[in-house]
């Protein structure tokens, strides 16, 4: 994994990791995986239901059982790539060796966002009693984008812009309140989820 540095930013630091995911063709094979499986596709939900005043998108959840399926393989090659990102995260802030040896993944997400559509509040990953095991997010943009559908960490006024492999890892907390902007043209491809205390 290559670590990424972003310099777009003043407040520094912000915790947010960054990396580039190796190997990359990974990306292609998760979107393949998308656009097969047209009967698991649903519209985009938050925590607190749907709607897409707030969120539109389409999404597949993926539950940790269905990792083990022999067709589903590169989600453990894409799960293996970003613990190496979480091991490079954990070696920055030493301070997270001490009480974090293990983390664990339960669900996840892959979405897909189409001209027009967007996450455009401003949210945080843990807000609630349900959210209160979430440790960190985690996201990789599965392809590169042209025009809009940007990442938006309000309290950094840092704007990511989606890059295929570009992998990020970020503290769950209202410290790193975000958005996904309008997306102007083509799709945006992500696949996201949590990093979670291991119960």
């Amino acid at each position: 994994m290559e670590r990424v540095v972003f310099d777009n930013t003043s407040l520094n630091p912000n915790f947010i990791g960054s990396w580039n995911l190796e190997p990359s063709d990974l990306c292609d094979e998760i979107i393949g995986y998308f656009e097969l499986n047209v009967s698991k596709q649903k519209k985009g939900r938050t925590i607190s239901g749907l709607n897409q005043n707030i969120k539109k998108s389409v999404d597949i959840a993926i539950s940790p059982n269905e990792i083990k399926l022999p067709e589903n393989q590169v989600f453990n090659s894409y799960l293996n790539a970003l613990f190496t990102c979480h091991k490079d995260y954990v070696s920055q802030w030493p301070f997270l060796a001490g009480f974090l040896d293990r983390v664990e993944i339960g669900s996840f997400n892959i979405q897909r966002y189409q001209a027009g559509e967007h996450f455009q509040q401003i949210h945080s990953e843990r807000t609630s009693i349900e959210s209160l095991h979430r440790i960190f997010a985690w996201m990789t943009y599965l392809n590169d984008v042209d025009e809009g559908g940007t990442t938006y960490f309000s309290h950094y006024d840092l704007e990511i812009k989606p890059r295929k492999g570009l992998t990020l890892i970020w503290p769950a907390e209202w410290t790193h309140a975000h958005k996904g902007n309008v997306l102007h043209s083509g799709s945006k491809y992500i696949i996201t989820g949590w990093m979670d205390f291991c119960t």
